[in-house]
C-alpha cells in the first residue's frame, strides 16, 4: 500500500473476533492510507488513467456507489493493476477499496464534478442510478 498511496500505511485494528474468518479482537486486520493535496490527485490520475484501465473486461465503475453524503467508494479487486507493483514480488491477489471523500453536500453535487476527474463511470449502470 506504500508503493501505491506513496505514505506508510496506518495499522487499524479489529473491533470484534469473527470466528469464521480468524479475526481476534484488537489484533491488526488491514492497513489504511489518507491521501490529501497533491499526493492525492496524483493517486487518482494513477488510478483513473493507469489502473482502472488495465483491468480485464473494465467496462466503467458503477455510478450507484455513492454514499448519500457526496463520497464515493470502490473496490479494487487486484493491486497488480498499479504500474508501480512488481508482480515477482506479490505471492497473491490483493485488493481493496479506495474511498473518496468529497467537500459535496449530496450525491448529485459530488457526481456534476466527476467529469473534472475523469471518472469512467459505467453505461451498464445509468438506467438504474
Amino acid at each position: 500500500m506504500e508503493i501505491i498511496t506513496g505514505q506508510k500505511p496506518a495499522e487499524t485494528r479489529a473491533k470484534e473476533s469473527i470466528s469464521t474468518s480468524s479475526c481476534a479482537k484488537a489484533r491488526p486486520s488491514a492497513p489504511r492510507s489518507r491521501c490529501g493535496g497533491a499526493r492525492m490527485y496524483e493517486f487518482m490520475e494513477r488510478l483513473i488513467k493507469l489502473s482502472l484501465p488495465r483491468i480485464r473486461d473494465f467496462r466503467g465503475v458503477s455510478p450507484r456507489a455513492f454514499d448519500g453524503n457526496g463520497n464515493y467508494t470502490l473496490g479494487v479487486k487486484d493491486s497488480r493493476s498499479f504500474p508501480e507493483i512488481e508482480l515477482d514480488k506479490i505471492s497473491g491477489n490483493i485488493g481493496f477499496d479506495v474511498t473518496i471523500v468529497t467537500t459535496a453536500k449530496s450525491d448529485a453535487e459530488a457526481k456534476r464534478c466527476s467529469p473534472e476527474f475523469g471518472f469512467p463511470f459505467s453505461d451498464r449502470h445509468r438506467k438504474a442510478a
